[in-house]
C-alpha cells in the first residue's frame, strides 16, 4: 500500500503540474506567426484514469495499464467559449482514437473531457483505425467529423499483414459528445486521404476537398488536391471530382499535396493550410503551406506563396515520424486571431498564433515559386533592388 499511495500522490501531482504549466509565446519569429514554448498536449496530458487502475488490490505498485504513446492531428473547434480540440491518441498497440480537449484560453491549460469519443461503426465493416479528424461547423446547422478510416486490403495475398485500404469516414453531431455515424465516402478515384468538408453550400450541394491516390501509401496518379460534390451526406457519394491544385516537381509538395483544416473566409478569397511532402535522403519530410483561392469560384488558385509556411524546427523534428509538421485544425475567432493547431513528427501538439490580416498579406505579398534555381534569385534580386530604393528614401529623410 506504501508504494501504491507514494506513486499515485507523485504521478497526480506532476501531472496536474502539467496540466496547469503556463505556455509563453517565443518573442522573435517571422512577423506572420507566434510560436509557443511549450507543446499543448502530450501523451503525458491524457488522464491518469484512462492509463492508470487505481485499485491497489489489482495494482499494488501503480503501474501503467494502458499506455499511451502519442497525441496529435487534431481537428479544431470554438465551442461555448472554449477552444476544443478533437484529439488523435494513439495507444502503444498503435490504435488511435478520438478525444477532446478543452482550454479556457487556446494555448495552454488543455484538459481532456471525461472519456475518449465514441464513434458508431458501420455494421460488417468496423475500422481497424481511426485518425485525423477535420471539423466544419457547415452551413446546414451540423458540425461534421470526416477522419479516415482504415481496414485490412481484402485483396492482400494470404500471408501479408501489412497491406490496408483507406478512406474517409463521416460523422456528425450537434453538441461533439453524441456522434452520428454516415456511411463512408464514396469516390471512383481511389483510396482517399485528407477529405475535408467546405464550410459553405456550393451550388445546393456540399463540397469536399479530398486528395485519391492508387493505394494506402503509394499516391501514383492521385497526391494533389482535389474537389468534389455531394447531394446528400447521408449518401456520400462524390461526383465531378477533379484535381486543381497539383503535385509539382522539385517543390515542398512534389509527392503528396493535402488539405489542412477547413479554409478560412476572408473578404480577399479563401485561406487555405495544406500539407506538402517530399522525398529526402532521410525520408518523407512534411510541411505546411498556404494558398487563397477565389470567394466565388473556389478551385481558382489566385495566390500561392512560394516554399512552406511552417517546417519543423528544434525538437519538432524528433519522434515517432520524424521531421514532420502537419495540420488538420485552425480556430478563426471573431476579432481576426487565428490559432494554428500543428503536431510534430507524429507525436505532440503545438500552437501558433496569427491573424487573418497577417496571413492574408504573408499570402498575397509573398513570391510565387517559378520552379528554377534561376527564377528563385530573380525573386531575391527583386527584394534586393525594391528594399535599396526603400533605404534611399529613407537615408533622404533623415
Amino acid at each position: 500500500m506504501y508504494i501504491f499511495e507514494k506513486r499515485k500522490k507523485k504521478i497526480q501531482n506532476f501531472h496536474e503540474e502539467l496540466l496547469a504549466l503556463n505556455n509563453e509565446p517565443f518573442e522573435i519569429g517571422n512577423g506572420i506567426i507566434t510560436r509557443y514554448k511549450h507543446p499543448v498536449i502530450t501523451a503525458q496530458h491524457v488522464p491518469l484514469e484512462w492509463r492508470y487502475d487505481f485499485d491497489p488490490a489489482t495494482n499494488p505498485f501503480f503501474e501503467e495499464r494502458i499506455c499511451v504513446n502519442a497525441t496529435f492531428n487534431a481537428g479544431a473547434i470554438k465551442w461555448a467559449g472554449k477552444y476544443l480540440l478533437v484529439v488523435r491518441v494513439e495507444g502503444a498497440d498503435r490504435k488511435s482514437f478520438f478525444a477532446i480537449a478543452e482550454s479556457p484560453n487556446g494555448t495552454d491549460n488543455f484538459r481532456f473531457w471525461d472519456a475518449p469519443c465514441i464513434i458508431p461503426q458501420i455494421e460488417g465493416a468496423p475500422d481497424t483505425n481511426i485518425y485525423d479528424m477535420r471539423l466544419t461547423a457547415h452551413r446546414d446547422g451540423w458540425i461534421y467529423g470526416i477522419f479516415c478510416t482504415e481496414r485490412k486490403d481484402p485483396a492482400a495475398p494470404k500471408g501479408d499483414t501489412s497491406a490496408a485500404v483507406a478512406n474517409a469516414g463521416i460523422v456528425r453531431t450537434k453538441d461533439l459528445k453524441t456522434w452520428e455515424r454516415m456511411p463512408d465516402l464514396v469516390s471512383d478515384t481511389g483510396q482517399q486521404r485528407n477529405v475535408v468538408l467546405h464550410p459553405e453550400f456550393i451550388n445546393g450541394k456540399y463540397a469536399l476537398f479530398t486528395r485519391p491516390q492508387d493505394g494506402f501509401i503509394d499516391v501514383g496518379n492521385g497526391g494533389g488536391i482535389g474537389l468534389g460534390f455531394v447531394d446528400d451526406m447521408r449518401n456520400p457519394i462524390v461526383k465531378n471530382e477533379t484535381i486543381f491544385y497539383q503535385k509539382h516537381y522539385h517543390t515542398v509538395y512534389e509527392l503528396k499535396n493535402g488539405q489542412g483544416p477547413a479554409p478560412i473566409k476572408t473578404p480577399q478569397g479563401w485561406l487555405h493550410l495544406a500539407h506538402g511532402v517530399r522525398n529526402t535522403a532521410a525520408g518523407l519530410r512534411y510541411v505546411l503551406y498556404m494558398f487563397m483561392t477565389d470567394l466565388q469560384n473556389i478551385t481558382k488558385v489566385t495566390h500561392s506563396p512560394a516554399g512552406y509556411f511552417m517546417a519543423p524546427l528544434g525538437d519538432e523534428r524528433i519522434g515517432d515520424v520524424s521531421n514532420v509538421l502537419f495540420a488538420n485544425g485552425w480556430i478563426a475567432e471573431d476579432d481576426g486571431r487565428v490559432f494554428i493547431y500543428y503536431a510534430s513528427s507524429d507525436t505532440r501538439i503545438h500552437v501558433a498564433t496569427s491573424t487573418v490580416t497577417q496571413l492574408v498579406d504573408y499570402v498575397q505579398n509573398t513570391p510565387e515559386d517559378k520552379y528554377t534555381s534561376y527564377q528563385s534569385v530573380q525573386n531575391i534580386l527583386n527584394l534586393i533592388e525594391k528594399n535599396k530604393t526603400c533605404l534611399a528614401k529613407t537615408e533622404g529623410t533623415k
